[in-house]
């Protein structure tokens, strides 16, 4: 279905990744109620609580209590964001979804105008940050490298400071959802799937509470997963630097060669055996860090292992799944199952 076909009153899932978010629920609920009733779609709400560890599930279940529209889930412990947001997609039953953080760093009014797009024929609507003043001038200035080098080296292009606050169609939810890797990138993810989107530039307001849980190690790691999760240049380099060396080790022993030819033998310095072996050593051992790198991705898929792992839910959140297996509490879920 096609969003001008989809009905006059279309539902709308809305879905939210918590993590330590308590302080912030109340005015979320608030300022996500107002949108809703500024739209005739019928709305859904879906919160996903990636094992926090304040009260942000008993927050968030006081204020679901007797809420039909509120779909709410607690994963056993911390997936990650990446994690928590395949979970929330999974559970969502709207023909348009809505991603956002729970921090209101992503404004719920713009899902007013992401809605007016989607109504317009738009499969993806995504929110792109106008400036990152707030993040500093380190954080900020990494973010642009990450994008270009990210755009350099991958086939699969991203929309520089577009995130995880998007709309998306049913075919396109039904999509990501075809995708069953564990390592998931998901601004990879939302490119590779394709289809047409357009951006809504924003201003991202400061946190009114807490700190984000985003360290720069934790920046650099997810941007390094994401890399090797949509590319083999790093691999690809290697042959090249190989190349590269092996060809300047023969241009080296033919300048050496005739050097000897014409002026004799002479004895070589040791400082420059050490540092070329040092150097060379260096890159092998590189390089075989790159191959076990993928090989260790290659090995968690094929172990098979469930995405994620729910301790609990409301009655009304089905997750949509191939398989539900009870654990005492739990169940667990796959994910990347069509509808």
């Amino acid at each position: 279905m096609t969003p001008m076909q989809a009905s006059a009153a279309p539902a709308v899932s809305v879905v939210v990744p918590l993590y330590n978010e308590a302080a912030s629920l109340a005015e979320l609920f608030a300022r996500l109620g107002a949108v809703a009733a500024q739209d005739p779609a019928r709305f859904e709400f879906v919160f996903i609580d990636d094992g926090s560890a304040d009260a942000t599930w008993d927050t968030v279940t006081e204020l679901a209590k007797d809420r039909t529209d509120c779909k709410l889930i607690r994963l056993s412990r911390n997936f990650g964001k990446e994690t928590a947001l395949s979970a929330g997609i999974d559970a969502a039953t709207g023909d348009a979804v809505v991603l956002m953080d729970g921090d209101l760093q992503h404004p719920p009014e713009l899902i007013l105008e992401f809605l007016a797009h989607w109504r317009q024929g738009h499969d993806v609507v995504y929110a792109v940050r106008r400036a990152r003043e707030a993040d500093g001038a380190l954080r900020g200035a990494l973010t642009r490298v990450f994008y270009r080098a990210f755009n350099a080296l991958s086939d699969t292009k991203i929309v520089p400071d577009a995130g995880d606050f998007r709309l998306m169609s049913r075919r396109v939810v039904d999509a990501i959802r075809l995708l069953k890797e564990r390592s998931r990138f998901m601004k990879g993810i939302y490119a590779w799937v394709g289809f047409d989107g357009v951006g809504v530039p924003f201003d991202a307001p400061p946190r009114k509470h807490g700190q984000s849980t985003f360290s720069l190690a934790g920046l650099f790691k997810f941007a390094f997963e994401g890399l090797m999760s949509f590319s083999t240049v790093p691999l690809k380099l290697g042959i090249i630097l190989g190349g590269a060396v092996a060809a300047f080790a023969l241009i080296l022993g033919a300048f050496f060669f005739t050097r000897t030819v014409l002026f004799g033998i002479d004895v070589p310095g040791y400082a420059s055996i050490i540092v070329s072996v040092l150097a060379l050593g260096g890159l092998i051992l590189l390089q075989l860090g790159l191959v076990g790198l993928y090989v260790g991705r290659v090995l968690e898929e094929v172990k098979g292992r469930p995405l994620y792992v729910v301790r609990d839910q409301s009655p009304q959140t089905p997750v949509a799944s191939a398989q539900v297996i009870p654990i005492d509490r739990a169940q667990v879920h796959r994910t990347g199952v069509e509808r």
